[in-house]
């Protein structure tokens, strides 16, 4: 049966991560998407609150939690206060947490120290490709075998690219499935475009193009043994989804309390029955999705599948993000279309998630 207490020990966890977001990154979420620069000094904070090595291999210095709900807890609170900062927040986990699972023992060795370092230092992973016929578990990028080596070819996008990372996890088809390789991000044959999209301004992401980039047999994420790239995508896709939630409620709570200050002939708009179906609308969606986010990382706990629910969440909570922050803008008027207000952001930031597979992982 689903629990929906959190533990003790998960709602300090909450507590802090909300606090933290709410004091720390939500006063910065205007300024880095109009300077489209990340504040470093959000980044450190937050890499000293341990979120990312929480659940890294314990065995190299991070806390051995690899509870999804606990993931998906703290996703959700770090969106609340701006999803590009929070992507950001969570980057390491896109490598940290694949080579926790999956990595031989040379791997974690190489890759999670410095991840749990003192200073923050960003992970990426490069799964989502330009193509309409994109399959995560069928990709067009190849990895050949040659002599002792690899050569990958092939395109991705939507990449985080912190200027404080060193590797990416490029997921390529090897044979009759996907496996996962550690590049560095000098390879030869490796270029990466920057890009400009609609949202997330101030995430740094750009198109990779791999060009018979060559990376030893040690690169393969497992060794021989491999990867579950299933796996991979379906925390992906559940993380996702709680960072979905996250956006919604945030702005759900900014077209609710300015729906109780502002007056109109007289009263709260919050007093006018369309405008108070819209906000409770909004309520009840944001806790439906949240219940997928929350089901589908309980099978992960249980060792259960869950690519059905993983699925479930990720397009319910894209499209309720969608929705709601649509919603706010329309609450707040002539308000919610000006870039001096976060609800216009909100907007252009959910308008991704339907294209979104694996920006962070939990």
């Amino acid at each position: 049966m689903i629990e929906f207490e959190p533990t003790e020990e998960q709602q300090l966890i909450v507590d802090t991560v909300r606090q933290f977001a709410a004091n720390e990154i939500r006063p910065h979420a205007h300024d880095a998407a109009e300077a489209r620069k990340l504040p470093a000094s959000v980044l450190e904070q937050a890499h000293e609150l341990g979120l990312v090595a929480l659940g890294l291999d314990e065995a190299h210095g991070g806390g051995g939690d690899r509870s999804a709900v606990t993931g998906a807890l703290i996703a959700e609170e770090l969106a609340y206060g701006d999803l590009a900062i929070a992507l950001a927040i969570l980057s390491p986990s896109l490598t940290g947490l694949p080579v926790s699972e999956f990595g031989t023992e040379a791997q974690k060795a190489e890759i999670l120290p410095a991840l749990v370092g003192p200073t923050f230092r960003a992970g990426s992973l490069a799964l989502v490709e330009p193509d309409l016929r994109f399959d995560p578990f069928r990709p067009a990028t190849r990895a050949t075998r040659v002599g002792g080596d690899y050569e990958l070819s092939g395109r991705k996008c939507f990449v985080p690219w912190l200027d404080s990372g060193d590797q990416v996890l490029v997921m390529a088809m090897e044979g009759d499935g996907p496996q996962a390789f550690l590049v560095s991000r000098n390879a030869p044959g490796l270029s990466a475009t920057a890009e400009r999209n609609l949202g997330l301004d101030a995430l740094p992401t750009v198109e990779l193009e791999l060009d018979n980039v060559r990376v030893p047999a040690s690169a393969r994420l497992g060794g021989e043994t491999g990867c579950d790239a299933r796996s991979i995508v379906d925390r992906g896709r559940i993380a996702l989804a709680a960072t979905a939630v996250g956006v919604a409620r945030a702005a759900f709570e900014i077209a609710r309390d300015y729906a109780k200050q502002r007056e109109a002939f007289g009263a709260p708009i919050a007093t006018k029955q369309a405008i108070a179906f819209k906000i409770a609308d909004m309520a009840i969606e944001i806790d439906a999705a949240r219940l997928l986010v929350w089901e589908a990382a309980w099978l992960l706990d249980n060792g259960a599948k869950a690519t059905r629910e993983a699925v479930l969440a990720s397009r319910q909570a894209a499209q309720v993000a969608l929705v709601v922050t649509d919603g706010a803008v329309q609450v707040l008027g002539g308000y919610g279309y000006i870039r001096d207000y976060l609800p216009e952001m909100l907007h252009r930031n959910a308008c991704g998630f339907t294209n979104f597979e694996t920006l962070t992982l939990i």
